[in-house]
């Protein structure tokens, strides 16, 4: 399994036994990528720590915040599709990479989870 497929695979793993989702933020919002096919991405992570990484690396005065799984599921999900967007999900090394996935996929991962 590749680096970015163990991320993504702990992070639908982590999330579903922790029951939180954790996010970089600043008083503008979270942060989103834009990748070379031209898809838009906003990132997320399993664990504060994997987070806090990320906003050290982005820098940008970023804040670490959480969100519990339910209303991530429910309202922050619905929202990203409706706007076109990719999840991000646990990028890491120094520039941040990772799997991306649709709303929709995300929603299917996290009910095969045991």
């Amino acid at each position: 399994m590749s680096q970015s497929g163990s991320q993504a695979a702990a992070f639908f793993k982590d999330v579903r036994q922790s029951g939180v989702v954790w996010l970089v933020r600043d008083d503008d919002g979270s942060p989103t990528h834009l990748s070379s096919d031209g898809t838009r991405s906003l990132p997320f992570w399993s664990t504060s720590a994997r987070a806090q990484r990320a906003a050290k690396i982005w820098g940008h005065e970023l804040r670490v915040e959480s969100m519990p799984l339910n209303a991530w599921r429910d309202r922050e999900l619905p929202d990203v599709a409706r706007d076109g967007l990719k999840i991000g999900i646990n990028w890491s090394g120094p520039r941040l990479v990772g799997w991306s996935f649709t709303p929709m996929e995300v929603l299917n991962r996290l009910a095969a989870v045991d």
